[in-house]
């Protein structure tokens, strides 16, 4: 909830960092593109300490780095400056607290046809956290200035530290040898990345990034050139996380009962329609706030059945890594979203290429999961 809330909300601070530095949208739009890229990166990387030597630490040593980087940023006055705050430094520390760090603490504990729900109902938390954080950080905004509003952040994220605790306990480590750990992660990646069917999870995560990055950076300039307040931004971000509450709650109870890989195909499809409607309609506030739930739905309800999929195909000793993987790419896409956006508008004035291709990978991404061979929840798979 705390990391999530924090990432999925930096979008409300564009238009004040642009006021505020005068480093202009493509120069704040391409930092916060290198933090969703270094967002997915951290993840296979803390996801391999943690396979090794434990989640505790790393939650630890993220969570310091999400707060400094975060209070450091009214600090940054230059590109290069906001590229290391929100860049790098938070960016890494919210990746090493976010989904395959906390996925991957808690998959090993629970039987294979639960799974699909728990990483449901962590998901859920993020979505929580999007809900609370987007109108609380506006709010602040309005009412204190972005400074302020930025330092509320950092200091609650630090709240991470005693749910850490909580969580898995100082004492928490794997149970082989670390060379034995590192000899089979390394095994364990060479044959996933050979697997054609993780390679298709790959290329239709791409997309989700690709969405999802677009929108939490580029929304609130979307509704601005539509000529409403910054509170149809932060209602419309609240309601994204509010209804990807019940979507990641459903994705997860969906995932016991059906193929994952048609949830995920059904998803992107109906991103791909969403999309063409909200092209057609009327840019209304209402117009948002339906868009924002329809969207919300399946806005990071995609991480269960991926999650499960990847368990499914290769069981859950390095579930972190083998998801945090999956994440990488995710971002890689989401570096492309955030960053071609801003270009976008900066060159045309407007958004509209890039839902044109928002609406295009989403069809691609829908068909790519149909070839993914998963076979029923029966038993852990052995492939290391």
């Amino acid at each position: 909830m705390i990391t999530m809330g924090a990432r999925q909300s930096v979008g409300l601070f564009v238009t004040p960092l642009n006021q505020a530095t005068g480093l202009g949208i493509v120069s704040i739009s391409f930092a916060l593109a290198i933090g969703q890229f270094v967002w997915g990166l951290a993840q296979p990387i803390f996801g391999a300490i943690a396979d090794k030597k434990g989640s505790y630490h790393v939650l630890i040593f993220g969570t310091l780095l999400l707060a400094g980087g975060t209070a450091l940023t009214p600090l940054a006055q230059s590109e290069g400056a906001l590229v290391a705050t929100m860049g790098i430094l938070s960016a890494a520390g919210a990746g090493a607290g976010s989904f395959s760090i906390l996925i991957g603490a808690t998959s090993g504990h629970l039987p294979a046809e639960k799974r699909a729900f728990a990483g449901g109902f962590i998901n859920a938390g993020g979505s929580l956290g999007q809900f609370i954080f987007a109108p609380l950080l506006q709010a602040i905004i309005s009412g204190f200035g972005w400074v302020a509003a930025m330092l509320t952040m950092a200091a609650a994220t630090l709240l991470t530290i005693p749910l850490a605790s909580m969580l898995c306990g100082k004492a928490a480590a794997p149970q082989p040898a670390a060379d034995q750990a590192a000899d089979g992660l390394f095994r364990q990646v060479r044959l996933s990345l050979r697997n054609l069917s993780y390679l298709c999870l790959h290329a239709g995560f791409f997309t989700c990034g690709f969405h999802v990055a677009f929108l939490v950076t580029h929304l609130p300039g979307e509704v601005s050139l539509c000529g409403h307040a910054a509170s149809v931004s932060a209602t419309s971000l609240a309601l994204i996380g509010l209804f990807n509450i019940g979507g990641s709650l459903a994705a997860g109870m969906l995932g016991t009962r059906y193929r994952m890989k048609y949830i995920l195909a059904v998803m992107y499809a109906s991103r791909a329609v969403m999309i063409a409607i909200y092209l057609m309609a009327p840019k209304t506030p209402l117009t948002f706030y339906i868009f924002a739930a329809g969207l919300g739905f399946t806005w990071l309800a995609t991480v269960p059945p991926t999650a499960g999929l990847v368990g499914k195909l290769f069981g859950t000793r390095y579930m972190a890594t083998l998801l945090g993987l999956t994440i990488l790419t995710h971002q890689i896409g989401g570096f492309l979203g955030a960053w071609l956006g801003g270009i976008a508008v900066a060159h045309d004035g407007n958004y509209q290429w890039m839902w044109y291709a928002d609406m295009l990978l989403a069809g691609v991404a829908a068909l790519v999961n149909l070839p993914i061979q998963e076979a029923k929840v029966s038993k852990e798979p052995v492939t290391a």
